[in-house]
Protein backbone atom coordinates (compact mmCIF):
# COMPACT_ATOMS: atom_id res chain seq x y z
CA UNK A 1 0.00 0.00 0.00
CA UNK A 2 1.61 3.54 -0.60
CA UNK A 3 2.28 5.77 2.11
CA UNK A 4 -0.65 8.92 1.51
CA UNK A 5 1.23 12.52 0.54
CA UNK A 6 0.65 13.83 4.09
CA UNK A 7 3.27 11.13 5.36
CA UNK A 8 5.49 11.79 2.42
CA UNK A 9 5.63 15.41 2.91
CA UNK A 10 6.71 14.84 6.36
CA UNK A 11 9.40 12.49 5.05
CA UNK A 12 10.59 15.24 2.58
CA UNK A 13 10.78 17.48 5.20
CA UNK A 14 12.94 15.14 7.00
CA UNK A 15 15.92 14.54 4.44
CA UNK A 16 14.98 15.52 1.27
CA UNK A 17 14.96 19.24 1.62
CA UNK A 18 18.28 19.31 1.90
CA UNK A 19 20.14 17.92 -1.23
CA UNK A 20 23.83 16.81 -0.95
CA UNK A 21 26.36 19.45 -1.87
CA UNK A 22 28.89 16.79 -2.29
CA UNK A 23 29.60 15.01 -5.64
CA UNK A 24 27.84 12.46 -7.14
CA UNK A 25 28.61 9.51 -9.58
CA UNK A 26 26.35 9.64 -12.69
CA UNK A 27 23.55 7.16 -12.71
CA UNK A 28 25.07 3.96 -14.38
CA UNK A 29 21.93 1.72 -16.29
CA UNK A 30 22.18 -1.85 -16.59
CA UNK A 31 24.98 -3.09 -19.10
CA UNK A 32 23.43 -6.95 -19.51
CA UNK A 33 21.85 -6.59 -22.42
CA UNK A 34 18.69 -8.39 -21.03
CA UNK A 35 18.71 -6.49 -17.73
CA UNK A 36 18.45 -3.49 -20.34
CA UNK A 37 15.45 -4.54 -21.33
CA UNK A 38 14.10 -5.05 -18.22
CA UNK A 39 14.94 -1.59 -17.09
CA UNK A 40 13.16 0.07 -20.24
CA UNK A 41 10.26 -2.03 -19.22
CA UNK A 42 10.50 -0.88 -15.15
CA UNK A 43 10.67 3.40 -16.93
CA UNK A 44 7.47 1.95 -19.34
CA UNK A 45 5.68 1.63 -15.56
CA UNK A 46 6.73 4.49 -14.16
CA UNK A 47 5.09 6.76 -17.12
CA UNK A 48 1.86 4.79 -16.94
CA UNK A 49 2.03 5.25 -12.87
CA UNK A 50 2.59 1.89 -12.43
CA UNK A 51 4.73 2.19 -9.19
CA UNK A 52 4.38 -1.67 -7.69
CA UNK A 53 5.59 -2.95 -11.36
CA UNK A 54 8.26 -0.46 -11.84
CA UNK A 55 9.90 -1.16 -8.00
CA UNK A 56 9.71 -4.95 -8.93
CA UNK A 57 11.01 -4.77 -12.55
CA UNK A 58 14.07 -2.28 -11.12
CA UNK A 59 14.86 -5.24 -8.92
CA UNK A 60 14.89 -8.06 -11.57
CA UNK A 61 17.12 -5.47 -13.88
CA UNK A 62 19.67 -4.91 -11.15
CA UNK A 63 19.77 -8.86 -10.23
CA UNK A 64 20.16 -9.33 -13.88
CA UNK A 65 22.99 -6.75 -14.11
CA UNK A 66 24.41 -8.66 -10.97
CA UNK A 67 23.45 -5.92 -8.83
CA UNK A 68 26.02 -3.48 -10.59
CA UNK A 69 23.18 -1.04 -11.98
CA UNK A 70 23.34 1.72 -9.90
CA UNK A 71 20.50 3.45 -11.49
CA UNK A 72 18.19 0.64 -10.84
CA UNK A 73 19.60 0.94 -7.40
CA UNK A 74 18.56 4.47 -6.92
CA UNK A 75 15.31 3.63 -8.20
CA UNK A 76 14.86 0.73 -5.96
CA UNK A 77 15.20 3.09 -3.25
CA UNK A 78 13.01 5.91 -4.23
CA UNK A 79 9.66 3.54 -4.83
CA UNK A 80 10.63 1.51 -1.98
CA UNK A 81 10.61 4.31 0.55
CA UNK A 82 7.06 5.25 -1.40
CA UNK A 83 5.74 2.11 -1.41
CA UNK A 84 7.02 1.26 2.31
CA UNK A 85 8.82 -1.53 0.63
CA UNK A 86 11.52 -1.07 3.38
CA UNK A 87 14.05 -4.20 2.86
CA UNK A 88 13.61 -3.48 -0.58
CA UNK A 89 15.50 0.24 -0.10
CA UNK A 90 17.54 -1.23 2.86
CA UNK A 91 18.95 -3.55 0.25
CA UNK A 92 19.71 -1.20 -2.44
CA UNK A 93 21.06 1.20 -0.17
CA UNK A 94 23.66 -0.84 1.11
CA UNK A 95 24.54 -1.99 -2.01
CA UNK A 96 25.54 1.83 -2.63
CA UNK A 97 27.86 1.60 0.47
CA UNK A 98 29.75 -1.89 -0.84
CA UNK A 99 30.44 -0.03 -4.15
CA UNK A 100 31.47 3.30 -2.65
CA UNK A 101 34.78 4.42 -3.97
CA UNK A 102 36.82 7.33 -2.23
CA UNK A 103 35.37 8.99 0.95
CA UNK A 104 32.77 11.52 -0.78
CA UNK A 105 31.33 8.88 -2.39
CA UNK A 106 31.53 6.37 1.19
CA UNK A 107 29.69 9.41 2.51
CA UNK A 108 27.02 10.00 0.20
CA UNK A 109 26.18 6.06 0.17
CA UNK A 110 25.87 6.35 4.29
CA UNK A 111 23.72 9.37 4.09
CA UNK A 112 21.49 8.15 1.94
CA UNK A 113 21.05 4.86 3.48
CA UNK A 114 20.98 7.18 6.54
CA UNK A 115 17.71 8.61 5.28
CA UNK A 116 16.53 5.23 4.43
CA UNK A 117 16.42 4.21 7.99
CA UNK A 118 14.95 7.57 8.76
CA UNK A 119 11.79 7.16 6.99
CA UNK A 120 11.49 4.17 7.80
CA UNK A 121 11.68 5.05 11.77
CA UNK A 122 8.72 7.80 11.20
CA UNK A 123 6.80 5.21 9.37
CA UNK A 124 7.44 2.47 11.95
CA UNK A 125 8.05 4.43 14.80
CA UNK A 126 11.08 2.33 16.37
CA UNK A 127 13.49 3.69 17.94
CA UNK A 128 15.87 1.05 17.07
CA UNK A 129 15.71 2.14 13.67
CA UNK A 130 16.37 5.89 14.22
CA UNK A 131 19.56 3.93 16.47
CA UNK A 132 20.55 2.92 13.18
CA UNK A 133 20.04 5.50 11.04
CA UNK A 134 22.21 7.77 13.77
CA UNK A 135 25.02 5.10 12.58
CA UNK A 136 24.96 5.51 9.43
CA UNK A 137 25.42 9.35 10.00
CA UNK A 138 27.83 8.94 11.77
CA UNK A 139 29.96 6.74 9.21
CA UNK A 140 29.11 9.28 6.88
CA UNK A 141 30.69 12.18 8.68
CA UNK A 142 33.97 9.82 9.95
CA UNK A 143 34.28 10.17 5.78
CA UNK A 144 33.41 13.64 5.31
CA UNK A 145 33.31 15.65 8.43
CA UNK A 146 31.97 18.93 6.43
CA UNK A 147 28.42 17.27 5.16
CA UNK A 148 26.23 19.50 6.27
CA UNK A 149 23.28 17.73 5.06
CA UNK A 150 24.37 14.96 7.25
CA UNK A 151 24.44 16.61 10.88
CA UNK A 152 20.86 18.75 9.56
CA UNK A 153 19.24 15.37 9.54
CA UNK A 154 21.39 13.87 11.89
CA UNK A 155 20.28 16.16 14.55
CA UNK A 156 16.68 15.25 13.79
CA UNK A 157 17.20 11.86 14.14
CA UNK A 158 18.90 12.73 17.76
CA UNK A 159 15.78 14.69 18.29
CA UNK A 160 13.69 11.97 17.71
CA UNK A 161 15.36 9.49 20.12
CA UNK A 162 15.16 12.56 22.74
CA UNK A 163 18.86 13.36 22.99
CA UNK A 164 17.94 17.17 22.96
CA UNK A 165 21.44 18.06 23.76
CA UNK A 166 23.35 16.01 20.88
CA UNK A 167 20.81 17.19 18.34
CA UNK A 168 21.26 21.06 19.28
CA UNK A 169 24.88 20.96 18.81
CA UNK A 170 23.88 19.42 15.26
CA UNK A 171 21.58 21.91 14.35
CA UNK A 172 24.37 24.91 15.41
CA UNK A 173 27.01 22.89 13.87
CA UNK A 174 24.82 23.38 10.91
CA UNK A 175 24.10 27.09 11.48
CA UNK A 176 27.78 27.83 11.88
CA UNK A 177 28.04 26.22 7.96
CA UNK A 178 25.55 27.64 5.85
CA UNK A 179 24.57 31.39 4.57
CA UNK A 180 22.05 33.02 6.17
CA UNK A 181 19.31 32.92 3.63
CA UNK A 182 19.27 29.18 3.62
CA UNK A 183 15.42 28.59 4.75
CA UNK A 184 17.28 24.93 6.14
CA UNK A 185 19.34 26.82 8.63
CA UNK A 186 16.23 29.09 9.36
CA UNK A 187 14.55 25.82 10.25
CA UNK A 188 17.76 24.79 12.02
CA UNK A 189 17.58 27.60 14.64
CA UNK A 190 14.09 26.81 14.59
CA UNK A 191 15.20 23.61 16.00
CA UNK A 192 17.85 24.82 18.24
CA UNK A 193 15.11 27.64 20.41
CA UNK A 194 12.64 24.35 20.48
CA UNK A 195 13.95 20.81 19.92
CA UNK A 196 10.33 19.57 20.31
CA UNK A 197 9.55 20.63 16.83
CA UNK A 198 12.50 18.78 15.35
CA UNK A 199 9.90 15.83 16.29
CA UNK A 200 6.70 17.28 15.12
CA UNK A 201 5.35 17.19 11.43
CA UNK A 202 6.98 20.07 10.16
CA UNK A 203 6.72 21.62 6.45
CA UNK A 204 8.81 21.47 4.70
CA UNK A 205 11.37 24.84 4.27
CA UNK A 206 11.30 26.54 1.34
CA UNK A 207 12.04 30.34 0.27
CA UNK A 208 10.41 31.44 -2.65
CA UNK A 209 10.19 35.14 -4.61
CA UNK A 210 5.86 36.05 -5.32
CA UNK A 211 4.81 37.85 -8.81
CA UNK A 212 4.73 40.56 -6.63
CA UNK A 213 8.67 40.60 -6.05
CA UNK A 214 7.64 39.29 -2.06
CA UNK A 215 10.53 37.26 -0.55
CA UNK A 216 8.29 34.45 1.49
CA UNK A 217 10.03 32.29 3.66
CA UNK A 218 8.19 29.61 5.47
CA UNK A 219 9.73 29.78 8.88
CA UNK A 220 9.62 33.54 8.77
CA UNK A 221 5.71 33.37 8.54
CA UNK A 222 5.80 32.10 12.37
CA UNK A 223 3.29 32.84 14.11
CA UNK A 224 0.74 32.93 11.35
CA UNK A 225 -1.34 30.16 9.44
CA UNK A 226 -0.27 29.12 5.77
CA UNK A 227 -2.90 27.99 3.61
CA UNK A 228 -1.02 26.45 0.20
CA UNK A 229 -2.94 25.50 -2.36
CA UNK A 230 -1.45 24.17 -5.80
CA UNK A 231 -3.04 24.76 -9.25
CA UNK A 232 -3.21 25.55 -12.70
CA UNK A 233 -5.04 27.11 -14.99
CA UNK A 234 -5.21 24.18 -17.60
CA UNK A 235 -6.97 22.41 -14.58
CA UNK A 236 -10.93 22.53 -14.41
CA UNK A 237 -11.54 21.34 -11.21
CA UNK A 238 -8.69 23.76 -9.67
CA UNK A 239 -10.96 27.00 -11.46
CA UNK A 240 -14.12 25.43 -10.35
CA UNK A 241 -12.53 26.14 -6.65
CA UNK A 242 -11.10 29.34 -6.95
CA UNK A 243 -14.49 31.30 -5.94
CA UNK A 244 -13.82 29.03 -2.72
CA UNK A 245 -10.01 30.57 -2.08
CA UNK A 246 -10.84 33.86 -2.82
CA UNK A 247 -13.93 33.56 -0.35
CA UNK A 248 -11.48 32.54 2.03
CA UNK A 249 -8.95 35.16 0.96
CA UNK A 250 -11.92 37.75 2.27
CA UNK A 251 -13.22 35.81 5.13
CA UNK A 252 -9.71 36.43 6.68
CA UNK A 253 -8.33 39.60 5.27
CA UNK A 254 -6.39 41.35 8.33
CA UNK A 255 -6.25 37.80 10.29
CA UNK A 256 -2.89 35.83 10.74
CA UNK A 257 -3.44 34.16 7.55
CA UNK A 258 -1.33 33.83 4.76
CA UNK A 259 -2.35 32.17 1.51
CA UNK A 260 -0.09 31.21 -1.22
CA UNK A 261 -0.84 29.93 -4.41
CA UNK A 262 1.41 27.59 -6.00
CA UNK A 263 1.19 27.64 -10.22
CA UNK A 264 1.94 24.36 -12.07
CA UNK A 265 1.69 26.16 -15.15
CA UNK A 266 4.35 25.77 -18.01
CA UNK A 267 2.93 29.10 -19.88
CA UNK A 268 4.16 31.93 -17.71
CA UNK A 269 1.80 34.16 -19.85
CA UNK A 270 -1.28 32.59 -19.61
CA UNK A 271 -0.80 32.35 -16.28
CA UNK A 272 0.10 36.00 -15.26
CA UNK A 273 -2.98 36.83 -17.49
CA UNK A 274 -5.62 34.25 -15.61
CA UNK A 275 -4.14 35.75 -11.85
CA UNK A 276 -4.83 39.27 -13.23
CA UNK A 277 -8.36 38.68 -14.56
CA UNK A 278 -9.96 36.89 -11.64
CA UNK A 279 -8.47 39.12 -9.08
CA UNK A 280 -6.28 36.85 -6.86
CA UNK A 281 -5.03 39.31 -5.03
CA UNK A 282 -3.30 37.05 -2.38
CA UNK A 283 0.65 35.56 -2.75
CA UNK A 284 1.32 33.76 -6.52
CA UNK A 285 4.40 31.86 -7.33
CA UNK A 286 4.70 29.84 -10.38
CA UNK A 287 6.07 26.09 -10.07
CA UNK A 288 6.33 25.48 -13.21
CA UNK A 289 5.00 21.91 -13.00
CA UNK A 290 5.01 19.04 -11.05
CA UNK A 291 8.92 18.41 -11.22
CA UNK A 292 8.80 21.94 -9.37
CA UNK A 293 11.06 22.26 -6.85
CA UNK A 294 7.65 23.21 -4.09
CA UNK A 295 5.67 20.82 -5.46
CA UNK A 296 8.41 17.89 -5.38
CA UNK A 297 8.86 19.44 -1.59
CA UNK A 298 5.30 18.37 -0.91
CA UNK A 299 4.99 15.34 -3.53
CA UNK A 300 2.17 16.94 -5.37
CA UNK A 301 0.64 14.70 -7.84
CA UNK A 302 -2.46 15.99 -7.62
CA UNK A 303 -3.89 19.20 -8.12
CA UNK A 304 -6.65 21.29 -6.75
CA UNK A 305 -4.36 20.64 -3.55
CA UNK A 306 -4.39 22.08 -0.29
CA UNK A 307 -1.56 22.17 2.56
CA UNK A 308 -2.96 23.75 6.15
CA UNK A 309 0.26 24.46 7.98
CA UNK A 310 -0.55 26.11 11.64
CA UNK A 311 1.59 29.25 13.22
CA UNK A 312 4.43 26.91 14.58
CA UNK A 313 4.74 25.35 11.11
CA UNK A 314 3.17 22.09 11.81
CA UNK A 315 1.65 20.52 9.25
CA UNK A 316 -2.47 19.93 10.36
CA UNK A 317 -4.39 19.35 7.22
CA UNK A 318 -4.13 17.85 3.60
CA UNK A 319 -6.86 17.79 1.10
CA UNK A 320 -7.08 16.73 -2.71
CA UNK A 321 -9.78 18.79 -4.12
CA UNK A 322 -12.43 21.47 -3.01
CA UNK A 323 -12.80 20.26 0.11
CA UNK A 324 -13.73 22.52 2.95
CA UNK A 325 -11.16 23.58 5.07
CA UNK A 326 -12.62 26.97 6.70
CA UNK A 327 -13.45 25.29 9.93
CA UNK A 328 -9.58 23.91 10.14
CA UNK A 329 -8.44 27.27 9.53
CA UNK A 330 -10.64 29.07 11.87
CA UNK A 331 -9.67 27.34 14.93
CA UNK A 332 -5.48 27.61 13.87
CA UNK A 333 -6.08 31.59 12.89
CA UNK A 334 -7.94 31.43 16.75
CA UNK A 335 -4.97 29.92 18.15
CA UNK A 336 -2.50 32.43 16.31
CA UNK A 337 -4.22 35.44 17.72
CA UNK A 338 -4.80 33.90 21.16
CA UNK A 339 -0.77 33.16 20.96
CA UNK A 340 0.12 36.74 19.24
CA UNK A 341 -2.40 38.58 22.39
CA UNK A 342 -0.14 36.24 25.11
CA UNK A 343 3.38 37.82 23.63
CA UNK A 344 1.94 41.24 23.71
CA UNK A 345 1.50 41.19 26.64
CA UNK A 346 4.50 39.94 28.57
Amino acid sequence: MTKPMWFLSLILSLAAVVIPTLAQNDEEGPTNEKAQRTFKQAQDYVHQHLTGAALESFKKADKQDDGHCVACQKKMIKYGIELGEWKTAETAAEQRVTAAQGAKDLALAHYQLGTVLTDEALSKRKDEVFARAHEEMTKALLSAPNFPEAIFVDGQILAHLKQDDAAKKQFEHYVKMTPADDPVRQRALRYISDPELARARMAPAFTITTTDGQHVALDELKGRVVLIDFWATWCEPCREALPHVKEIAKKFEGQPLVILSVSLDEDEQKWTDFVAKNGMTWSQYRDGKFTGPIATLFSVRAIPQTFTIDSDGVLQDQHIGDASIEGKLKKLVGRARETQASVSKQ
